[in-house]
């Protein structure tokens, strides 16, 4: 392709290179597409499934098993709670993170003293066993003004060192994990607090939270059974120095959410809560990368995708699609190793690119076919130019070529005479009118004009493209000049009163030439030059000096 036509490609391609980045970069710092990125987490989540599963962590849970097995119907007694700390305490249990609502007193079963006493010492013994154990984290989600909402007092709470933490989520799938909400801590703050005695800083969480580090899909955490807890038939060793969060675990108790890992099957609260207490406890392994870094990945996959696009629509179209498979294939090797990064505004970008560089590329292929057939359409008969066009390759230009071929020069006589005494305009008509004649039969019969000189064409037949049987179109074509297409022109210029009749002189000669397009950037014109072309040219004037109008060379007349 010339290099103008180039530049300008490059340029096009180049500015919806730019365009594109821009679209994708304001509308990921719009928020336009978050939804998108956050959907592309939970499958990164997916696609690695179980993490690092923990062995400081275990859940026990209230699953429908358990209430079977404990013949009760929830809200268990407190006095069970209470068996369920005490065994834990024994098994030497870290910390016990409990993630059940205590914000109520006990409702006796009736007004008597009696029944009222009971459900006072129900409370009581929950109490006790917070006390005694010393090492309990009590969950509440109905927080109000920054003040819990659980039955006992601060100083009860203070003596059994019992601290409160939050257990509501601000995400709705359940992805980050907050420092504090309305006032208090978290519950997975607090409890890693409690497990490692040092405090968390703050300034580990971003505004919207830290993410949550999913050890995998439901089920990973080591979860037991309440049932068995509260009865102490457990494995002691399960729980020995680790964290262990207690709750509702069954579906129709309804604390079962969506996480990243998708709905079926939902995942319990307490093993989310565990989750992200592990989080807090490893130091926050997941981390968003840096923004700088995500806009160099966007802006460098961009500047690749448009440097192939530049270099045609195919290489700019796998280019695309190759990029944005490798930004999903490092996306999930960074999110192996912790960090996450952006993918929805790179493959946007990469989308925007490769279609643009596409439409860009067809559209300039489209517009140069059209061009180059209409230039060679004056010159090539219809069925051969669309094969011309694809050996002129981007160029434009056919290339020099040495072909054995056919020419024939035409020349009408005693028309220079005759337009002496006609006005222009009648000039050209009559030229015009004589010169689609023979132009046609030499397109009919598969030849190509070269040039029209004067009141005379040179055409060659066997170029650009071979053909087997140039000599035989060449004379046919000749022939039919001579005779019919030659008496037509006659019969009209005889209505017109211009003259008796026309005589023209045909020369054709058969051999090797150099064809190929010659000329400047901005002419070109196809020619066939050597000797075969001289020799054609010898013919056509030596029918000046004999009676016939077609000399046909001995090599065109064997061939």
């Amino acid at each position: 392709m010339p290099s103008d036509r180039r530049r300008r490609r490059v340029i096009l391609i180049v500015a919806s290179g730019v365009l594109a980045a821009a679209i994708a970069l304001g509308l990921g710092a719009a928020g336009a597409l978050d939804g998108v990125e956050t959907a592309s987490v939970d499958q990164r989540f997916q696609i690695r499934g179980a993490h690092d599963v923990p062995d400081d962590v275990v859940v026990v849970g209230i699953g429908d098993d358990s209430i079977r097995r404990l013949e009760l119907r929830p809200p268990f007694a407190r006095s069970i709670h209470a068996a369920a700390i005490r065994n834990l305490t024994r098994a030497g249990a870290r910390i016990i993170a409990y993630d059940i609502q205590f914000s109520e007193r006990t409702t006796p079963f009736d007004g008597s003293d009696a029944a009222r006493d009971a459900a006072d010492a129900q409370d009581l013994a929950l109490l006790d066993a917070l006390t005694a154990s010393r090492r309990v984290v009590l969950g509440d989600s109905e927080v109000q003004g920054g003040a819990p909402s659980v039955l006992f007092t601060d100083e009860d709470l203070a003596a059994a060192k019992v601290e409160i933490g939050n257990v509501n989520f601000t995400d709705g799938g359940f992805r980050r994990v907050r420092y504090e909400l309305d006032g208090v801590r978290t519950f997975a703050v607090v409890a890693a607090e409690r497990a490692t005695g040092n405090r968390v800083s703050r300034s580990r969480f971003t505004s919207g939270g830290a993410r949550i580090d999913y050890h995998g899909p439901p089920g990973t955490i080591l979860t037991l059974r309440f049932s068995d807890v509260a009865a102490g038939t457990f494995p002691v060793a399960a729980v020995r120095g680790k964290v262990v969060v207690v709750g509702n675990t069954s579906p129709t108790l309804g604390d079962v959410h969506t996480t990243p890992f998708g709905g079926l099957p939902p995942m319990s609260g307490p093993e989310i809560n565990a989750n992200a207490i592990s989080t807090v406890l490893s130091g926050f392994p997941l981390r968003d990368a840096v923004t700088w870094l995500n806009v160099a990945i966007l802006l460098g996959l961009v500047a690749a995708a448009t440097a192939a696009a530049t270099r045609g629509a195919l290489p700019g179209g796998v280019a695309a699609v190759v990029l944005i498979a490798l930004m999903l294939v490092v996306a999930q090797l960074a999110f192996g190793g912790g960090r996450v990064l952006d993918v929805a505004a790179p493959v946007l970008a990469l989308g925007l690119t490769g279609v643009a560089g596409l439409a860009i590329n067809y559209w300039l292929v489209v517009r140069d076919r059209t061009r180059l057939r209409v230039a060679f359409g004056r010159f090539l008969p219809a069925p051969v130019v669309d094969d011309v066009i694809d050996e002129a390759g981007d160029s434009g230009r056919l290339g020099g070529r040495r072909l054995y071929a056919t020419i024939l020069f035409a020349d009408l006589r005693e028309f220079t005479a005759t337009a002496e005494r006609l006005p222009p305009e009648l000039v050209i008509d009559v030229l015009n009118r004589y010169l689609t004649e023979m132009s046609d039969a030499v397109l009919d019969h598969g030849g190509t004009l070269i040039a029209f000189q004067g009141d005379g064409l040179v055409a060659v037949f066997g170029a650009p493209l071979e053909q087997q049987n140039h000599a035989d179109r060449a004379v046919a074509a000749a022939r039919e000049m001579r005779d019919a297409r030659l008496a037509r022109f006659n019969a009209w210029a005889a209505t017109q009163g211009l003259a008796e009749g026309f005589r023209m002189g045909i020369g054709v000669a058969s051999g090797p030439v150099m064809s190929g397009n010659v000329g400047s950037e901005r002419r070109l014109e196809y020619a066939a030059v050597g000797d075969t072309t001289n020799a054609a040219a010898r013919l056509e004037a030596l029918t000046k000096e004999t009676p016939h109008m077609l000399l046909i060379a001995d090599a065109t007349r064997a061939a």
